[in-house]
């Protein structure tokens, strides 16, 4: 469980040549698997005449994350998992990095496609400006009306945000705080309402 995580702050490219094969990587910013597939239909169109668009992403998905590779025709493990690892390596998430493949005329087999993917995409992610982002997940806190100074003290004194709050004719609030600060903000809760507040994670 993380309260923040690295990532690239904006598209960044490399280009490398292998045996006359030219690779075009790039790291990009995403958040969905939407903004991936956007992405990568994108850059399809972008370079329907390369010999291979290749990928992989890694997400940040709350207590959690979420991975892919791949190898869009290449042979397995060639070229999607080797993008992966150096995502992996640099530690980031919220990133899609893609590698497309221009074919030379001269084979590299297995080895040298892993080598020549994974140093293209490590050439895109160090050119890429890499930022902390901060994690904060939703709790939405329902409440009768005579336990509201129990929740709004447990609130304050675990450093909730409040992002919307109502008393008609029940109360309900909704608040953020980082993952790690989730578990026992629940449990305190449960303690200074005598278990009367219910509270809901949202991913």
């Amino acid at each position: 469980m993380t309260d923040a995580f690295r990532t690239v702050s904006e598209p960044a490219s490399a280009r490398i040549t292998r045996s006359k094969s030219r690779f075009l990587a790039h790291a990009l910013p995403v958040s969905s698997h939407d903004e991936i597939d956007a992405e990568l239909a994108r850059l399809r169109k972008a370079f329907h005449d390369a010999t291979h668009v290749c990928s992989a992403y890694r997400l940040h998905a709350g207590t959690s994350h979420l991975e892919g590779a791949d190898d869009a025709g290449e042979p397995a493990g060639s070229a999607g998992m080797p993008i992966l690892r150096q995502i992996e390596k640099a530690d980031l998430f919220g990133v899609l990095v893609v590698v497309v493949r221009y074919f030379g005329g001269v084979k590299l087999g297995i080895g040298g496609l892993i080598r020549a993917y994974s140093e293209a995409a490590g050439a895109a992610v160090d050119a890429a400006t890499i930022v902390v982002r901060r994690v904060e997940v939703d709790v939405r806190v329902a409440f009768p009306p005579e336990v509201t100074s129990g929740v709004m003290g447990t609130i304050h004194r675990h450093r909730a945000k409040i992002r919307h709050i109502e008393y008609d004719p029940s109360g309900v609030a909704l608040v953020t705080l980082p993952p790690s600060r989730v578990d026992a903000f629940v449990d305190a809760l449960r303690e200074a309402t005598g278990a009367r507040a219910t509270a809901e994670v949202r991913s």
